[in-house]
């Protein structure tokens, strides 16, 4: 399987609000029905969140217009193309936000930074 960074940005899905017990095959199963899949990534801490990629990004876009707002793995699924913004920021390998910045980042915030790329 491919390291995160080398996943085509334009097959790539965002899942979210997914449960602590999610499965990835329960989510290559309901994926797969909208094509070929690449890969598949589930985060384990904190849960709640997983990457598709899809071979082809028509496949993607069918799958979120597909799966977006249904049941998956016991809960109502979030699905959206990847944006692919990092959490960390730009070219500075410290991040955009300096360390005591960082301390200051709401709970809320971090957790939406943390979806938007594996870490």
């Amino acid at each position: 399987m491919s390291r995160y960074r080398e996943w085509d940005i334009t097959c790539k899905v965002y899942v979210g609000n997914l449960g602590s017990s999610a499965s990835k095959h329960e989510i290559e199963s309901a994926f797969s029905k909208y094509g070929p899949l690449r890969n598949v990534w589930v985060a384990r801490n904190p849960p709640g969140f997983a990457f598709v990629e899809f071979e082809d990004s028509r496949d993607a876009e069918d799958a979120v217009r597909g799966l977006d707002g249904t049941r998956c793995c016991g809960a109502r699924i979030k699905v959206e193309m990847s944006s692919g913004r990092s959490r960390r920021g730009g070219g500075n390998r410290r991040g955009r936000y300096s360390s005591r910045s960082r301390d200051r980042v709401s709970p809320a915030l971090a957790l939406f930074y943390h979806h938007l790329i594996p870490p």
